[in-house]
């Protein structure tokens, strides 16, 4: 039977430690998780060092004899398959930033809300597991295809499967990995005032190395998203960001848009990236026009437009990666933009997650036992009928 995770939670507030407590009993009782406490970096530390089975550190920045900053330098000394956790202000990038050059996995944001820190542990232990699991088979990586399995699970571990939705709209989005795994990613992020940030990602190359600049952009995307509520300015952050320390000349597109449920309102902003389609209530759609900017990671001070639609009642926004339209067939064919957008034509999706699937069955109709050579990924956004 496997061990609870062992969590440490370093923060200098007397109420956290029963709060959590509380908050997670019900992970706790079921031996999922086990929780100790620290009030500062230098008593973690010590906890480090006397409790080998520690999996995952939940640091606040801000604590007295020694913050959270200088405790995650001194993580990996300690066992640098750790993985840690920040817990920030709101909008605090320079700190965000500095916490993901030091080695932190993730972040979350105070006041803290349990359901994204229960998505965001069970997001970072999965990922720790896999990467258990890559280096227990590393000295066996003798081929390629080794090296891509691992590849594959590194990617796919940082996928959320929980999606928000409500009566207002239905979100869903999937991913599946070609054979020559490339770095294909999408995310949703909980955004202040109800608001949803969605981002769909294709990086270049294939790979290891893929998958760990997926990685690395993912977490930079999602800091600068919170940080600040204009999706151009979210880009030109990122993209700045991915310039500093890109020695492999890596690029990433970037599809990023923020939604509003109240309203419909749909901001987005595209670098590189495949336009949106828009399909509306009775089969008719739109393709989005682009915004200006291109792929992340190429070029440094470029600036990122951002464009403004509402969705209607009934409309849905299908994002998605040129692993759907450039999908083949045995002819050598593309799948193609055209036939996306007609896909719905005779039948409207009536949820994000039917849309999303009709999506895929389609490309598998049309590729067949055709190998593809590209990941395939979808999100769907559908505004409710009043």
């Amino acid at each position: 039977m496997q061990r609870p995770y062992k969590i440490l939670v370093v923060d200098d507030e007397p109420d956290l430690e029963p709060l959590v407590l509380q908050r997670m009993r019900r992970n706790i009782r079921s031996g999922q998780y086990e929780f100790v406490f620290a009030q500062n970096g230098v008593e973690a530390l010590k906890r480090l060092n006397q409790d080998e089975g520690i999996d995952m550190v939940l640091s606040d920045i801000n604590m007295p004899q020694m913050d959270g900053l200088t405790l995650l330098e001194q993580i990996p000394e300690v066992d640098p398959n750790i993985r840690s956790v920040i817990v920030s202000a709101y909008g605090d990038m320079k700190n965000i930033r500095t916490a993901m050059n030091r080695g932190a996995f993730d972040f979350v944001t105070k006041p803290l809300d349990f359901e994204d820190l229960r998505v965001t542990i069970e997001r970072t232990l999965q990922h720790l597991t896999e990467w258990r699991e890559a280096l227990a088979v590393r000295d066996k990586l003798v081929a390629l295809q080794n090296e891509l399995d691992v590849a594959s699970k590194m990617q796919q571990s940082i996928l959320p499967t929980r999606f928000p939705g409500g009566d207002d709209y239905q979100l869903f989005a999937n991913m599946e990995p070609a054979r020559n795994v490339g770095g294909d990613f999408f995310d949703v992020v909980r955004l202040e005032n109800s608001r949803i940030g969605l981002a769909i990602a294709d990086v270049s190359d294939k790979g290891v190395p893929a998958a760990l600049f997926m990685m690395s952009s993912r977490t930079l995307l999602k800091g600068a998203a919170i940080g600040s509520p204009e999706p151009g300015d979210v880009l030109r952050e990122v993209n700045e960001l991915l310039n500093e320390d890109n020695e492999a000349a890596m690029f990433v597109t970037v599809l990023y848009a923020v939604f509003n449920p109240a309203n419909g309102e749909l901001v987005y902003s595209n670098g590189g990236h495949n336009p949106p389609v828009i399909v509306h209530a009775d089969g008719s759609f739109t393709v989005l026009p682009l915004t200006g900017g291109i792929a992340l990671g190429m070029l440094p001070d470029i600036e990122y437009g951002q464009k403004t639609i509402t969705l209607s009642p009934g409309d849905t926004a299908i994002l998605y990666t040129d692993g759907v339209t450039e999908a083949m067939n045995a002819d050598d064919e593309e799948f193609g933009l055209e036939r996306l957008c007609r896909i719905f034509a005779d039948a409207p999706p009536k949820d994000a997650k039917e849309a999303n699937s009709t999506i895929f069955k389609a490309v598998h109709d049309f590729a067949g036992y055709t190998p593809q050579s590209d990941d395939i990924t979808c999100l769907t956004l559908r505004r409710s009928e009043d």
